[in-house]
């Protein structure tokens, strides 16, 4: 299936359906993360408090969390052309509620929809370029889309900032409706149904059970960092979300056609390529969450400067990730991998030596190699875990890798600043001033820890077939 898939498509309509993967690709992705700089503007515009108004960026990220297992079902169920216009469908109709909500939970609403489009979206891409390009061309284009789904996010929240100022913040979901509207119109003519069909029957009992375990840990996770592990908004939901894991781990093994098959884990490469990617996540997501924080609350500069500091590097992901593909191709993993984990223990550690003396342009470079070492592995140790799966199987590898990791990446971002908040709370009195200094250079040193833990992942438990 996998080689002749891909000569069924003649090479200007396989283009043509890649290119609309990208271009809803960026707008869903720029959605994730653009609500951050438009939260106090949110807060005002409802007379919310912001607690409750970071839900627009968190309730994102859980909804997304809880609708990728399901896509895998979905892709293997469905014709691919039907799905994907459903998907850019629920991203539009998500939009249109936000921009004309009334109330928070309206504007809430919208929100879901555009993650459970945007988690419909971005799954099927990745089955799709798996499916439809040769083994030799399936990293340059997964590095291509991934510069779409990875380098957008982090432009995202500087673009948004810009937009806010001029055009106040529905303007966000105006353009992407403008991109989402004219990717629906070429889709529709262009796409095609690539996608074998499987005859899966819907599990009601395991579609439950996914939404509650990936959504339980994903809530958990996020809520821990405001109100503590001992905590029913933090450890109630993570702790159930846990428990009803495994028994949906359990369900899958035994069912002959499951819903999400957790059995592909048994590959050895699919596992490595799983943890790698969650470990990378784990430390990406939390230097993401620390940079703004120690360029705003650290040396009290404005949010402008925290985009301007971070920009270097989110324009250094967009251009390293199609050659991480095509160096993939043609090296493999193992080279990049090592390199790429090696250069993250660098940038990481650089920042634990960081003082409120440094000037702002040397954390601007460490950013930079941070972010060249995170552009050229995300993609490639995806493409580099599904290849190692059977065809058919692609679509629940993508989706599961895709949650775990996800997953890993609230973890991250929760753990970083709790560390964070912690040490500077503990060294208030030895440290003075540079308190809070202080306890971001600790969190840098666990993201090191972090990195090398990826880096003898590397070494050591990477084999090329």
């Amino acid at each position: 299936m996998e080689n002749s898939e891909h000569i069924q498509l003649s090479s200007g309509k396989r283009t043509m359906i890649f290119l609309c993967l990208v271009v809803s690709g960026i707008a869903s992705s720029i959605l994730s993360t653009a609500m951050t700089t438009a939260l106090p503007n949110v807060v005002d515009y409802f007379g919310i408090s912001t607690s409750v108004g970071q839900w627009i960026t968190s309730g994102y990220s859980l909804a997304m969390g809880m609708i990728m297992p399901f896509t895998a079902f979905l892709i293997t169920r469905f014709p691919t052309k039907k799905l994907y216009l459903t998907g850019i469908g629920g991203f539009i109709l998500g939009l249109l509620i936000s921009i004309f909500a009334g109330n928070f939970a309206l504007m809430m609403v919208g929100r879901v929809l555009q993650a459970c489009g945007n988690g419909i979206l971005m799954t099927a891409a990745q089955v799709i370029i798996l499916t439809v390009y040769p083994v030799e061309k399936k990293g340059t284009m997964m590095g291509t889309y991934g510069l779409a789904t990875t380098a957008a996010p982090v432009v995202a929240p500087t673009i948004a900032g810009l937009m806010i100022d001029a055009f106040g913040w529905k303007s966000i979901f105006y353009v992407a409706l403008a991109i989402m509207a004219v990717s629906f119109v070429i889709s529709s003519f262009v796409f095609e149904d690539v996608l074998e069909l499987q005859e899966k029957k819907f599990d009601v009992v395991s579609f439950v059970e996914s939404i509650i375990a990936f959504g339980g840990i994903t809530l958990g996770i996020g809520n821990i960092s405001s109100f503590g592990l001992i905590s029913v908004e933090g450890g109630l939901p993570l702790l159930t979300g846990a428990v009803v894991c495994v028994f949906f781990v359990m369900r899958q093994c035994g069912l002959d056609k499951p819903f999400l098959d957790v059995k592909i884990l048994a590959n050895r490469n699919y596992a490595v390529s799983v943890i790698a990617s969650m470990v990378l996540y784990l430390v990406m997501m939390g230097s993401s969450v620390m940079m703004p924080l120690y360029v705003q609350s650290v040396m009290g500069y404005s949010a402008v400067v925290s985009g301007l500091v971070t920009l270097p590097g989110s324009l250094a992901t967009a251009i390293v990730s199609p050659f991480a593909g095509r160096l993939y191709d043609r090296m493999g993993i193992k080279k990049i991998f090592v390199l790429g984990a090696a250069a993250l223990i660098v940038s990481n550690v650089g920042m634990y030596f960081l003082t409120l003396d440094t000037p702002l342009w040397t954390a601007a470079a460490l950013n930079v190699i941070r972010n060249i070492s995170i552009g050229s592995l995300m993609m490639p140790l995806l493409t580099w875990g599904t290849s190692n799966v059977r065809p058919e199987k692609v679509a629940d590898a993508s989706s599961l890798l895709t949650s775990l990791r996800t997953i890993a990446g609230s973890i991250g971002s929760a753990v970083f600043v709790g560390i964070m908040t912690a040490v500077s709370a503990a060294s208030a009195e030895t440290w003075g001033d540079g308190a809070l200094m202080h306890g971001m250079n600790i969190s840098f040193l666990w993201m090191a820890a972090g990195a090398v833990v990826l880096f003898l992942i590397a070494v050591f438990a990477v084999r090329e077939k």
